[in-house]
């Protein structure tokens, strides 16, 4: 089965891929180098199956059949996040299927600029994305709550990584996360790697915040069970319910994947949870969160 013939059979347009990652030339280099050398945030061998000039990766999800798709951009330093989001704006120019993405960082001026990039304009953005693991920060430190604010009243999506897969700082967990929304509950949060391996604390906060989703990115797959352990088959009928709702989205985390897109997709199939479901998870959620 190729990526086009699993959305065919669905009756799909396509797919939307709301957790895939494209950045500055030196930046992707430097990812790549961490994932080759199994580097201390990546904790295992992680051969990367997908590895090319962005040209050439972005002709690759169009002959997957993907949509749209997104940059992701983040940041792990002071000074960083604004030329990752110069960059990110560059990128959905010359490339119409992705969205525009950002990232912020707790740093003076965060506000200033996330508010800039919130206002209407043709580099609004449409997507951001913060790493705590990687930026080595918490969610509610008070340089961002600002931010946050501002993030939650205008509805822009936020494709957070806060579980502690594949290997945990004193940052990640659900905890953070929770005691941010009770500060910012109208915050729209997409929990990415659907939370792993905090699958059942995840999926409660998603359950008890009408705005906070999960993603699919890894979850589900061989790889990504021998990491953290299978999804809690007693958690499927809410993931059921979550995606039917349209809070579940389908991520893949392309190009740094090791393994074929496709196998992300027959994991969300193997799951067992109807084509309704897919069909949902693969485009009608992300379709009305992208607008």
């Amino acid at each position: 089965m190729t990526p086009v013939e699993f959305a065919r059979a669905l009756g799909l347009p396509g797919l939307i891929d709301l957790h895939t990652h494209f950045l500055p030339p030196r930046v992707m280099a430097k990812v790549r180098a961490q994932f080759d050398a199994a580097g201390p945030l990546i904790g295992r061998p992680w051969p990367l199956h997908y590895r090319d000039e962005d040209d050439a990766l972005v002709d690759v999800l169009r002959s997957f059949g993907v949509r749209r798709f997104t940059a992701l951009p983040y940041a792990h330093k002071p000074g960083m996040a604004e030329f990752l989001n110069d960059w990110a704006a560059g990128f959905a120019e010359r490339v119409p299927e992705a969205a525009v993405c950002g990232t912020f960082f707790p740093e003076p001026g965060v506000a200033a600029y996330v508010a800039s990039r919130t206002a209407d304009s043709p580099h609004r953005v449409e997507v951001w994305k913060v790493h705590v693991q990687v930026g080595a920060f918490d969610v509610t430190d008070p340089l961002l709550d600002e931010a946050w604010g501002i993030v939650a009243d205008a509805g822009t999506p936020v494709v957070l990584h806060a579980g502690s897969g594949p290997v945990a700082t004193e940052h990640t967990g659900p905890g953070p996360v929770a005691d941010l929304l009770s500060r910012h509950p109208r915050l729209r949060l997409v929990i990415a790697h659907a939370g792993a391996p905090e699958y059942a604390d995840f999926l409660a906060l998603a359950e008890s915040h009408e705005r906070v989703a999960l993603d699919t990115t890894m979850a589900f797959t061989p790889f990504f069970e021998e990491m953290g352990g299978a999804y809690p088959a007693d958690l499927l009928p809410r993931l059921r319910d979550l995606g039917m709702a349209g809070r579940v989205h389908l991520g893949s985390d392309f190009p740094n994947i090791p393994y074929p897109y496709v196998v992300q997709l027959e994991a969300l199939e193997r799951l067992g949870l109807g084509e309704d479901w897919l069909r949902a998870v693969c485009w009608d959620s992300s379709a009305a969160l992208l607008g």
